[in-house]
């Protein structure tokens, strides 16, 4: 089994060694005969060193040059050659635990693929609020969150990878496609529990909880209008670093 770890970055020089890192140790500290793996990281327009840490890290390195999340992803997808597919954000951090739990969800055959729940140290009241309801609605519905989600290469091709008329929310789009293209197959899609996906609270401490309310209700109220509009979307593509 060769899997492909594909992370999209934009300005993320000081958090991307630290995301590769964790990569390295946990998919190296699982490792077993017949299982290789690439790490694949894609440079969507940054301004700041990301590439070059990239490189120097030994990763290969994608460029987009248009500022989308989803459309970073597919281009990393673009060049994977890899039979799984691992779609984690370069300010998260895997574990080898974590890791564990995912490759024995592959060598089951049973799924299509999974997600998993998160952990943000350091969160407020109203942050852990947040990612308390987003936890239970990510179990409950089976979505991932864009921080991790993994596939079978061949079904994330087959549904058109993430929608890229998305500029947020494109892991929930996707979740629905490999669920559907999963049951036709036998297959299912799951969140991981065990080991939370650590992924960095930095939304919470750039951003008041106004700011933040804004961009909810902005969503929940008008969501197509607002989710293929990046300038509705402030928190995910103002470049606050």
């Amino acid at each position: 089994m060769h899997l492909s770890v594909i992370v999209p970055a934009f300005n993320e020089e000081q958090l991307i060694l630290d995301c590769l890192n964790s990569i390295q140790e946990s998919v190296s500290a699982n490792s077993k005969p017949g299982f290789t793996y690439e790490i694949i990281v894609v440079d969507n327009n940054s301004t700041d060193k990301t590439a070059q840490l990239a490189t120097q890290a030994g990763a290969i390195v994608v460029f987009e040059p248009i500022n989308q999340i989803g459309r970073a992803r597919n281009a990393g997808a673009a060049v994977a050659t890899g039979d799984w597919l691992l779609f984690v954000d370069a300010d998260s951090l895997l574990n080898v635990n974590m890791v564990a739990d995912i490759l024995q969800m592959i060598e089951s055959r049973k799924y299509v693929g999974c997600g998993s729940v998160m952990h943000m140290p350091n969160l407020p009241w109203w942050g852990n609020a947040a990612m308390q309801l987003w936890t239970v609605l990510s179990i409950t519905f089976r979505w991932a969150s864009g921080a991790l989600v993994v596939c079978r290469t061949d079904a994330f091709r087959d549904v058109g990878g993430f929608n890229q008329e998305l500029f947020a929310a494109d892991e929930i789009d996707l979740s629905q496609l490999l669920k559907k293209w999963g049951h036709k197959r036998g297959l299912k899609f799951t969140i991981l529990t065990r080991h939370p996906l650590i992924t960095s609270p930095r939304k919470v401490q750039l951003y008041t909880g106004r700011e933040i309310a804004m961009q909810f209700f902005s969503v929940l109220f008008s969501p197509r209008k607002a989710l293929q509009n990046k300038k509705k979307l402030p928190i995910w593509y103002d470049g606050r670093r």
